[in-house]
């Protein structure tokens, strides 16, 4: 079964998480992609906490193998010239150009659009930024807890009330998304070079991703430039949209806006007396005692744990979810079902499961191609694919403009 990008090739130059992951998302749809390190390899690398396989601890970066399986390294010192024009020659031969380099430092290393384009007039050059490429702050560098979440007013509208603390996300959420949105970005400019035959440069940044993951709350705020109200449970405008804890200390979700889960609801739980209570006859009045119901609700959902309570509310048709820890989705038979999690196989490691990207295509075969690369692993066959010779290849590593595994 082929895959949709067989005959694309992708030079990377990037680090940590957020450009990576949108070079992982190409080599699983099929791409050959080179990920070009610096002599010390990318700064992510050993940066996560071990994991265990069969009880025993493992020394495996397995967080850098998600955002880079199934790539080709080469190891490349950009600093000199030798190493940044042995990159504009991988260009040549390439489809697309993935960087998270600020505008400055690839006109240092001739490895902005207009140069590539020079070697390669079809090329697609995608970059991905903390803030975008133009405007004041430009020149800033961003993670995913500063440009994404903080910037962006996620965070803020995050907090629970008018007065709860910041939160604090997990690894790399901001960069993923940002990373889902580069990769869409280079699909469209790759049809457009395909039709045009002129290079395209494509590029977004934590910052943009960030606002449109909140396009909702935006579609108002700016408009009135408003700030956006923080509800509380005893703040929600109907009990059946709204997070309950359960008698075995999980949680679980509803999302029910329609007047009649509010009767479903009631009967799933034991407190159909409060269908009689003419406090609650409308959404307004469950609204204005919004605190007594939720203590009620709380109250009522004590006396079980969420999987019982799971029947019970399938069996009312009522619209939940459980507050999964990400250990027991790891185990969850929805997960497994729509294989999730699938296995690559290491030479040395052996087998592990890792995350599948989201999405999925008919007739083709979208999976990890194998493990990520160690530093350097292949600069000596991709420098051969672009025709150096082996003396060549031994003068450039003598020199110090490139590295090869150790």
């Amino acid at each position: 079964m082929s895959s949709p990008l067989d005959d694309v090739r992708v030079i990377e130059i990037d680090s940590w998480m957020a450009a990576p992951s949108a070079g992982a998302i190409l080599a699983d749809m099929g791409a050959d992609v080179i990920k070009v390190e610096p002599l010390t390899g990318d700064p992510m690398r050993g940066t996560s906490r071990p994991a265990k396989i069969d009880g025993a601890l493992k020394g495996y970066d397995f967080q850098f193998d998600v955002d880079n399986r199934g790539k080709r390294s080469i190891a490349v010192d950009l600093g000199s010239e030798a190493g940044a024009e042995l990159v504009r020659t991988l260009c040549r031969g390439a489809d697309i150009f993935l960087c998270n380099l600020l505008a400055e430092r690839q006109e240092r290393f001739g490895l902005n659009a207009e140069r590539l384009w020079a070697v390669n007039p079809t090329l697609v050059h995608a970059t991905l930024t903390g803030y975008g490429t133009e405007g004041p702050e430009a020149w800033r560098p961003g993670y995913d807890v500063t440009a994404f979440f903080g910037r962006s007013g996620l965070y803020d509208a995050m907090r629970e009330g008018a007065d709860g603390d910041v939160p604090m996300a997990r690894p790399a959420q901001g960069d993923h998304t940002t990373g889902l949105a580069l990769v869409s970005g280079i699909l469209a400019a790759l049809r457009m070079a395909e039709r045009s035959g002129e290079g395209q440069a494509i590029e977004t940044s934590l910052f943009e991703a960030a606002v449109w993951s909140q396009a909702t709350d935006y579609g108002i705020t700016a408009v009135d430039r408003a700030p956006v109200r923080r509800r509380a449970r005893a703040q929600m405008i109907v009990p059946t949209a709204n997070r309950y804890p359960c008698g075995d200390g999980n949680w679980i979700v509803f999302n029910m806006p329609e007047e009649a889960a509010w009767t479903r609801l009631c009967q799933a739980i034991g407190l159909e007396y409060l269908l009689e209570d003419e406090r609650l006859q409308t959404v307004k009045g469950r609204f204005d005692n919004m605190e007594e119901l939720v203590g009620l609700v709380d109250g009522a959902l004590s006396v079980r744990g969420r999987d019982e309570w799971g029947k019970i509310f399938d069996e009312h048709r009522i619209i939940w979810g459980p507050v999964l820890a990400l250990h027991e989705v790891a185990s969850d038979p929805q997960a497994e079902a729509i294989n999730l999690f699938p296995t690559i196989s290491h030479p040395e490691l052996g087998d592990y499961r890792t995350v599948r990207i989201p999405m999925r295509i008919s007739g083709a075969e979208i999976a990890p191609r194998g493990p990520a690369p160690t530093v350097g692993q292949h600069t000596r066959s991709v420098l051969a694919d672009s025709g150096l010779t082996d003396d060549a290849i031994d003068a450039l590593i003598e020199n110090g403009a490139v590295s090869d595994a150790k």
